[in-house]
């Protein structure tokens, strides 16, 4: 016979928030969770999914290739020399 646990999300925020400095110590004991961070997910908890996914990516330009609707290349190799010879460092396309 197995024994189903309800936790609400609640429940569990309840359990991470200190007793006592303000501050919650992660599962490894090292970084500590702020207390405002554990009312913010609480709160995008109650939000409808359709809105949590909407908000959760961020579109961010990236030069080259955002440039065009589409590329294709004839192999691998070709499309990795492209990246090399087009794409900035900072992308992190570069072997």
């Amino acid at each position: 016979m197995s024994t189903q646990i309800e936790t609400t999300s609640s429940e569990v925020m309840a359990s991470l928030l200190p007793q006592s400095n303000g501050h919650q110590s992660a599962l490894d004991g090292d970084a500590p969770i702020p207390r405002e961070w554990l009312e913010e997910f609480e709160a995008a908890s109650h939000r409808p999914l359709e809105m949590r996914m909407r908000y959760a990516f961020i579109k961010t330009y990236k030069p080259v290739l955002d440039d065009a609707d589409y590329r294709a290349f004839d192999s691998m190799a070709e499309y990795r020399d492209w990246c090399e010879q087009n794409l900035p460092d900072w992308l992190g396309y570069g072997r």
